[in-house]
């Protein structure tokens, strides 16, 4: 198991040819393909290689403009009293300011006693980080409008001291570092470089030549010279902003030239580990789903690198970049409802919330959707005219349809970002578009995402790709569970909120929706960091038209002997999950959560069972025996097609963000929660449970709904063999197949799911896919009439027709889990 320091490192110098930087200056570059080379490219200490000054003063003209915002109003909300606020705060830093060794304020100490990489260490790094940040922020309190320090040039040499003594103390070329790699190669020189920028005309020779030798020396040409270690991905994309702001800052050409061309191994589609993936899924840390966050931070550092090079010499131009342009509506859109980023894709970032000593907002789905969507905006700038007008469409739906937190005027939000999402919100020329109506299957992530009409809902799943979970620097301790099948849901105008505020601190661990789990106590952090702990399972995934999908998943507990078969069944009003094959041996119950609601504020939200009401108050438990359904007031219906025993639970929850993240905030935070949950009983054997989720449903459709109006549901199969469904109203059959066999009129050679849809015109498209990978062969027949194959995939080998249809796969191995779509013309 990889220790903090040797998972997140320094990437070490990859050969003496690499260090002396070889080919006449030019910084080799590994990639799958082969070793490219940059132009101009110097040692990042000395920085021999030059351009016109004015080249310089251009750029860093431009940086300013990307990271300070143009064209908004520094009088008008919310620009007037952010203005304002960071004025107050910058000035109240200043005052406070007492440089000494080992700190420029007092309660932020990075003098590290026992310099190493342990926790303890982490947290001194940590304070350089912070500290540059706050300079950062004061540098940008005097080029900012309206902060009562603008343009202040006492204030300004009183900024630059904060910055020498930093750099002469600490940051600087002779340090050993210790503690967090990050805070030393990314997030304190970025903040460092920044601050630098924005005060170019008041940082000295002497200062700006400190500043380029240090970050020359923690982060040198040679950091991305190999496209591994911590240089992948975001972490990659960060390197090069670090490494071209040096450039910027010390007017070396070689630098830029090196950040350009290191970022071209990002681009390409990779089939593991870090990076972006055909599917559009996005992956950091080899085993983690991470468009929301280190994802985010990628597509927020290409956007702004795309735009600061734009029309320089080191213009990005590689054609692989069109990679990132469309994996806006394929890898990013897809994870954004009404303003929010699902929680799905963010990893350890859940567990951010409020920082202590602080009433601020916490960093939840919200502010991180709002984020991404002012970088989609921002990367509209290098795109096609085409591209940045449907990215701007999109972005403003999003913002219009965020009634729950707007995104234009989210206080969080940097001055840059906010300008940006107010532009498109009061362009009355961009039309928004709405939602999608759509299925999209991410089998390289094992994540699913449907949109229907008013509502909208995503799957998390684990694998031997994807973790359980991720935790590390003391964050998300008790994420355990977010990969067994957690299903969360939204409508399009309930329920934004449902994951936000103090969701993850409140919330039981053990008992998130959609999940099935043992009540095995498990430790913070059970398991390995960086999400090392992943299940033994390959048959993860499923099949989608597009438009519903059927997705299943073989369950291995975390630490646990827990074992099941789920399988969920997407289609227009609603979700039929289905448990089969439950067996544990942990001497401990286990439970299959339908739902657990964050009611809000006085929690009153109506339970009816079966017609009846259930008691409101706090505390209230009944275990029901075979209801028939059940509806939560103002959230949605819950149909239990096969009974069963379900338990409805109403508890006060309290709990800190330093519970699930260490340094957060301790002040107690509690919220009102509303559980369904079938519980197995201890040592299940072979236990099952069927139960339909319907997101907005009223009493009245939920009470229908589980009479069978209009052959809305008949469940074929619940066994550890195949779980399926037929949905008469839609034409769709969809069954799982856990191994070779026969249901509901089809039948295959091998494990594999299968979804076939009647469409108009006496045509049917037989949807298959086979989610563990293994698969060198497969044959489905489907026991219906067809008459011709309209089109078919390359790996149907064979297809007969007549009585039946009979479809002959090659291997599959190298689908990666796709489905494979074929389109028949049925008698």
């Amino acid at each position: 198991m990889p220790t903090p320091w040797s998972r997140r490192g320094f990437v070490k110098a990859t050969g003496g040819a690499a260090a002396a930087l070889g080919l006449a200056g030019a910084i080799p570059v590994t990639t799958a393909s082969g070793t490219a080379y940059a132009a101009d490219a110097t040692d990042g200490e000395t920085g021999t290689a030059t351009a016109p000054a004015d080249e310089f003063d251009h750029l860093r003209s431009t940086w300013r403009g990307l990271i300070l915002g143009a064209g908004f109003s520094p009088t008008a909300e919310p620009f007037a009293s952010k203005l304002a606020q960071l004025g107050t705060s910058a000035a109240a830093w200043r005052t406070a300011m007492s440089p000494t060794a080992g700190s420029l304020w007092p309660q932020m100490v990075w003098l590290d006693p026992e310099p190493d990489t342990d926790t303890a260490s982490y947290t001194y790094s940590a304070q350089i980080q912070l500290t540059l940040q706050r300079l950062r922020s004061m540098a940008e309190a005097y080029a900012q409008p309206g902060t009562g320090l603008t343009g202040d040039t006492g204030y300004a040499r009183d900024v630059v001291a904060g910055l020498r003594h930093v750099v002469t103390d600490v940051y600087h070329a002779g340090q050993a570092p210790y503690g967090n790699w990050y805070n030393w190669q990314i997030g304190g020189p970025q903040a460092l470089l920044d601050a630098a920028i924005i005060l170019h005309d008041h940082v000295d020779d002497e200062l700006r030549a400190a500043i380029t030798a240090a970050v020359g020396a923690f982060v040198p040409d040679s950091a991305v010279a190999s496209y591994s270690g911590t240089s992948t991905g975001a972490n990659r994309v960060d390197l090069c902003r670090t490494i071209a702001l040096s450039g910027l800052v010390g007017a070396n050409a070689g630098r830029l030239s090196v950040a350009a061309a290191a970022l071209s191994p990002v681009f390409p589609y990779v089939t593991s580990g870090d990076g972006l993936y055909r599917d559009g899924s996005f992956v950091q840390h080899t085993w983690v789903p991470y468009a929301g966050s280190y994802g985010a931070d990628l597509f927020s550092g290409l956007s702004l690198l795309f735009a600061l090079l734009a029309g320089s010499r080191w213009e990005i131009t590689d054609p692989a970049r069109e990679n990132y342009f469309d994996a806006v509506e394929r890898a990013w859109a897809p994870f954004l409802f009404n303003g929010l980023c699902m929680d799905a894709v963010s990893g350890r970032a859940i567990s951010r919330g409020v920082p202590p000593g602080t009433s601020a907002g916490a960093n939840d789905d919200h502010l991180r959707g709002h984020a991404i969507i002012a970088s989609i905006v921002a990367l509209g700038r290098a795109a096609s005219a085409e591209q940045n007008a449907r990215w701007r469409a999109l972005a403003k739906g999003w913002v219009q349809r965020a009634y729950f937190s707007a995104p234009h005027t989210d206080p969080m939000l940097g001055v840059y970002k906010l300008a940006q999402l107010q532009e498109v919100a009061n362009d009355s020329t961009v039309k928004p578009l709405p939602e999608p109506l759509e299925h999209r299957l991410f089998p390289s992530q094992d994540r699913a995402v449907h949109r229907r009409t008013g509502w909208a809902a995503c799957l998390s799943m684990a694998s031997e790709r994807i973790a359980h979970y991720e935790w590390g620097n003391g964050e998300n301790l008790r994420g355990w569970h977010t990969g067994a099948g957690w299903l969360s849901w939204w409508g399009d105008d309930f329920g934004n909120e449902q994951y936000s505020q103090g969701f993850w601190a409140t919330v039981d661990p053990y008992r998130l929706p959609g999940t099935t789990v043992s009540r095995k106590r498990l430790a913070d952090g059970e398991g390995g960091q960086w999400g090392a702990e992943r299940p033994d399972a390959r048959w993860v995934g499923g099949t989608t038209d597009g438009t519903y999908a059927a997705v299943g998943q073989h369950l291995k507990g975390l630490s646990s002997t827990l074992e099941a078969r789920k399988s969920w069944f997407f289609l227009d009003e609603g979700i039929v999950c289905l448990g089969a094959g439950i067996t544990a041996a942990d001497g401990q119950a286990v439970d299959t959560v339908v739902d657990n609601r964050r009611l809000g504020g006085d929690g009153a939200a109506a339970l009816t069972v079966d017609g009846r009401r259930m008691p409101g108050g706090s505390g209230w438990t009944r275990t029901f025996t075979d209801p028939g359904w059940a509806h939560l007031a103002g959230h949605g219906g819950y149909v239990f097609p096969e009974g069963g025993r379900v338990t409805a639970l109403r508890e006060e929850r309290t709990g800190r963000w330093s519970d699930i993240r260490t340094g957060s905030s301790t002040e107690p935070v509690t919220d009102r929660y509303l559980t369904l949950y079938v519980d197995h009983g201890t040592d299940p054997v072979d236990a099952g449970y069927a139960y339909v989720l319907l997101p907005g449903a009223g009493a009245a459709r939920t009470a229908s709904r589980a009479a069978g109006a209009r052959g809305l549901l008949r469940t074929l199969v619940n066994t550890p063999e195949a779980q399926g469904v037929h949905v008469p109203s839609l034409g769709v059959t969809a069954v799982n197949f856990w191994a070779e066999g026969s249901a509901a009129g089809l039948t295959v050679s091998a494990p594999c799911s299968v979804l076939v849809r009647h469409g108009r015109g006496g045509t049917a498209t037989v949807c298959v896919a086979d989610p563990t990978r293994e698969l060198t062969a497969l044959t489905v027949t489907w026991d219906h009439r067809v008459t011709s194959v309209v089109s078919r995939p390359g790996t149907v080998r064979a297809a007969s027709t007549g009585r039946e249809l009979k479809l002959t796969f090659g291997s599959l191995t190298a689908e990666a889990g796709a489905t494979q779509k074929t389109t028949v013309r049925t008698a």
